[in-house]
């Protein structure tokens, strides 16, 4: 059989074919016919093998993996080649980003598209990120092609090659981000490697996808490839979860930002780590005093509500264009994970050393909360001033309990254990952003709490004392 050549079945007369079984296997109304899947690369493309059919953006790979091949249809990836040429900045050194060659891949030199122009390559189709596919579809059990997880601003492969530098400076800037971190305690800790480990938060959300890094050694951050499904557009940005749900369980920021929101028994000396997203929607978020006086115990930020769709993405994943220092327009792609990030030469960086006047408030102002930035800026700064004044509180209060009342050894969960879950919860700064009016109310219960249970008072000359 030629290369690029497959035998299908087709049926011409489906009632004769079944009587036709009941007597022979031989019957002629069963019709083999050789269908031309795939033309062989033309000279200098290497062995990608790109489209059967550019018009039905039907891969060669398509013809196999057909519901791969469905859900990649509906990506971005696969109207690369019209994106560009549809736009009014199309350039040919744009091109190799919008078509099917060695970038993506391991493969190091230039082949496909970025060799040969060939229309067949047009799109990031499946090879971009598999590299060329010629050797497993004349052999499939030869070789297995697996697309690389891991990226970086120093790899030569991944979705690096082309989502970075000035126009598209995705992995530049999630490199310097908390989640591109490498080589940290968390990811090799057994409780912590969900949330921190690339390989092992997948695996926690039943995604059983193969890929080049899967065995490794050493650990994998929260690359691009656990956040974003490379095969699948159900949710915008392709997303393995959506980010504008109020279900912590079903939001892709909140499937991590939402550990230990309420005290535990057996670590009763703990405080909340990453409570984010119960505190933004109000639910079983800190420790509720018996006198907690509200009809409800879910007081929800305006941040957390319907003005707010698009939740936490709204702030800490903005695209902006900012003006730098010499003047010069700079992209970015809110791939920091920054809120209100520090400016640098008027550009934000990673960096927490900055003070509020130093601060960009640009995402309060686009999603429509607050009328500028200025605004947004004493919003913050009264909400943390009142949130500080009432930790301060109840810690000069909590200074006064017994220490028999935080034995985290026993199996009573004391008053006092459960207002210092408060207070560290005000301490962690993004409280007064994610919902000020949550965490005030629960700092002012936990003081009324403190003084009735222990009997202890405020004395003059602390901060906010008599709030």
């Amino acid at each position: 059989m030629p290369v690029g050549e497959s035998p299908v079945l087709r049926t011409i007369a489906p009632l004769a074919l079944i009587a036709g079984l009941a007597t022979a296997c031989a019957d002629a109304d069963v019709i083999f016919r050789d269908r031309v899947l795939f033309e062989d690369p033309p000279a200098g493309a290497g062995t990608f093998i790109g489209y059967t059919d550019e018009a039905d953006k039907l891969t060669v790979c398509g013809n196999c993996h057909v519901g791969l091949q469905a859900g990649w249809e509906l990506t971005g990836h696969a109207e690369a080649w019209e994106t560009l040429q549809a736009s009014d900045h199309a350039q040919a050194f744009c091109e190799n980003c919008h078509t099917t060659n060695q970038l993506g891949n391991t493969e190091e030199e230039a082949l496909g598209y970025a060799a040969v122009q060939d229309s067949r390559y047009h799109d990031v189709q499946c090879e971009s990120c598999h590299g060329p596919g010629l050797e497993h579809v004349t052999n499939p059990d030869a070789t297995q092609p697996l697309a690389p997880l891991d990226v970086g601003a120093d790899l030569t492969f991944g979705c690096g090659e082309c989502h970075s530098g000035n126009h598209h400076p995705f992995v530049d800037e999630w490199t310097l981000s908390a989640h591109g971190k490498r080589g940290t305690s968390m990811q090799t800790r057994e409780e912590c490697a969900s949330c921190h480990e690339g390989r092992e938060a997948l695996e926690a959300w039943g995604v059983d996808a193969d890929y080049i890094e899967k065995d490794q050694a050493q650990p994998l951050p929260v690359t691009c490839g656990v956040c974003h499904d490379p095969h699948d557009a159900t949710n915008p940005g392709q997303l393995r979860f959506a980010a504008g749900v109020a279900n912590i369980d079903q939001n892709l920021c909140m499937r991590c930002h939402q550990k230990r929101a309420v005290p535990e028994l057996e670590r009763a000396g703990f405080g909340p780590h990453s409570p984010q997203g119960p505190l933004l929607l109000g639910q079983d978020v800190g420790w509720i005093p018996p006198n907690f006086e509200h009809d409800e115990t879910r007081i929800v930020s305006t941040h957390g509500t319907e003005r707010n769709p698009g939740l936490c993405a709204t702030c800490h994943v903005r695209a902006f264009d900012f003006t730098d220092a010499d003047g010069v327009t700079v992209s970015t792609a809110g791939h920091l994970f920054k809120a209100i990030p520090c400016l640098e030469g008027g550009v934000p960086t990673p960096s927490e050393d900055c003070t509020l006047g130093q601060r960009s408030f640009l995402s309060c102002t686009d999603a429509g909360c607050h009328g500028d930035q200025d605004a947004a800026r004493s919003a913050y700064i009264t909400a943390t001033t009142d949130i500080e004044d009432l930790v301060a509180d109840l810690n000069a209060l909590l200074a006064q309990v017994p220490a028999s009342e935080f034995d985290s050894a026993d199996t009573i969960f004391t008053t006092a254990e459960g207002a210092r879950f408060n207070s560290l919860l005000g301490e962690i700064t993004s409280s007064a952003i994610h919902n000020p009016f949550l965490t005030k109310a629960l700092l002012r219960a936990s003081i009324r709490q403190v003084e009735e249970d222990y009997g202890v008072a405020l004395t003059a000359g602390v901060a906010g004392a008599g709030e």
